[in-house]
């Protein structure tokens, strides 16, 4: 099988390492990619919004399977438009990709589909945003209705600052503080079966003891020794099989990645948010601890026939990565900073360790910084401990000018494990 993976970052470079090592798959190629994908794929340049020109490189390649990464390509259809062309395309529809969005679309489908989560409001006008954050009270929880890169949630007790935010999104959800912690659970389904992974915990925020500002994700691990076992049956029996049900029931199946943001409250399990793709950085975290090969599975939910798939294989082993991002992240980041390093982990830490890339790009003999967060350097070991341990030994050979990272990911699940 030929599959031609959609996107450039991190997520993108684990799926490519997990398809690479697969022995069904015969070529790989990532477009646009970036200076790690490389290594393991062909590399071509593409407008990964332009659904057309999406289809017609999958054409000419011969491609057996199309992988759709990121959410902005999902929105805008680019999945239709590779289908369209006859070709197999891991990735929902445009109309399926509404539940990540539309923050409004996913609670309609939630409430049809009586799916736990916290109560809230979509709000348009100034008035409606003052009654709802008034209903609520502190801590605010206030997100644009439209895609943000992980980046429209505000959580703040300052109602001023609560409110700035509302204003500047066209739409808006506020809805109520959901406390416990949070579990992100992915599935793979074709629109009726229902395939679920491993849990993974990622952290949002951008400095040491979730403080700083909200990011696209600083690190990951998976699994979670504190959760309940159960937890996976519970979420399939509530939340994931009742909202692929309720979209087919409403003539937009939703097949591809379906990916649960979870509140583990005093109440039970409440959805925080639903993306429809592989999350960044879980996917580095969950695909390492996967044994069963990808493309098979993949290429199943695509095509319709999940149901043939036997259960999934996974690796006793934890999983950790840690994201590397550049100065000034999650503001506006400076690029173009020489990455060094990357050669000394490929000698003294494979296989345990390995660097997957996100924003960087070749120049010469170089790799460069292309982006806010650069790289997820991720780790495996017998526990959580072993694996935190591979993880920043590796990353403390990797020199980038300006960087940040945290040094708590997954520190408090090692020690209580």
């Amino acid at each position: 099988m030929k599959v031609l993976v959609i996107g450039g970052g991190a997520r993108e470079h684990a799926l490519c390492r997990s398809l690479s090592l697969d022995p069904d798959v015969t070529a790989l190629y990532c477009a646009p990619g970036n200076a790690g994908i490389a290594e393991v794929a062909e590399l071509h340049p593409v407008d990964a919004l332009d659904g057309a020109a999406v289809a017609r490189l999958a054409t000419e390649l011969g491609a057996g399977l199309v992988v759709v990464g990121p959410e902005a390509p999902l929105v805008a259809g680019v999945a239709d438009a590779v289908r369209a062309a006859g070709i197999p395309c891991f990735g929902p529809s445009k109309e399926a990709a509404q539940l990540e969005g539309s923050k409004a679309f996913a609670k309609d489908v939630m409430a049809a589909a009586n799916v736990p989560t916290a109560r809230s409001y979509v709000c348009t006008t100034p008035e409606e945003i003052d009654i709802a954050l008034d209903a609520f009270g502190a801590p605010y929880v206030v997100k644009d209705d439209g895609l943000a890169a992980g980046k429209g949630v505000v959580v703040t007790d300052d109602i001023q600052a609560a409110r700035e935010h509302a204003l500047a999104c066209d739409r808006v959800v506020i809805e109520e503080f959901l406390d416990g912690p949070e579990v992100s659970l992915f599935a793979i389904t074709d629109g009726v079966t229902v395939l679920p992974l491993q849990p993974a915990q990622d952290f949002k925020r951008a400095l040491d003891g979730d403080a700083g500002p909200n990011t696209g994700g600083m690190g990951a691990y998976s699994p979670l020794p504190w959760a309940d076992p159960k937890l996976v049956d519970e979420v399939m029996a509530t939340v994931l099989q009742p909202t692929v049900d309720e979209l087919r029931r409403r003539g937009t199946p939703f097949s591809g990645l379906l990916y649960a943001g979870l509140a583990i409250t005093s109440r039970g399990v409440r959805v925080i948010e639903f993306n429809a793709r592989f999350g960044d950085p879980e996917t580095q975290v969950v695909l390492a601890r996967l044994r069963t090969p990808l493309a098979s599975v993949l290429l199943n939910a695509a095509k319709g026939t999940l149901d043939v798939e036997p259960p999934l294989s996974w690796r006793d082993d934890a999983a950790v990565t840690v994201v590397i991002a550049s100065h000034n992240y999650p503001e506006t980041p400076r690029t173009g900073d020489p990455i060094e390093g990357l050669d000394e982990v490929a000698a003294q830490d494979a296989p345990h360790a390995y660097v997957l890339h996100a924003g960087t790009r070749r120049e010469g003999d170089a790799i460069v910084s292309a982006g806010g967060r650069v790289l997820s350097v991720t780790a495996t070991g017998t526990d959580l401990t072993q694996a935190r341990e591979r993880a920043y030994t590796a990353l403390s050979r990797i020199h980038l000018d300006g960087s940040q990272h945290r040094t708590d990911i997954a520190q408090k699940a090692a020690a209580e494990a």
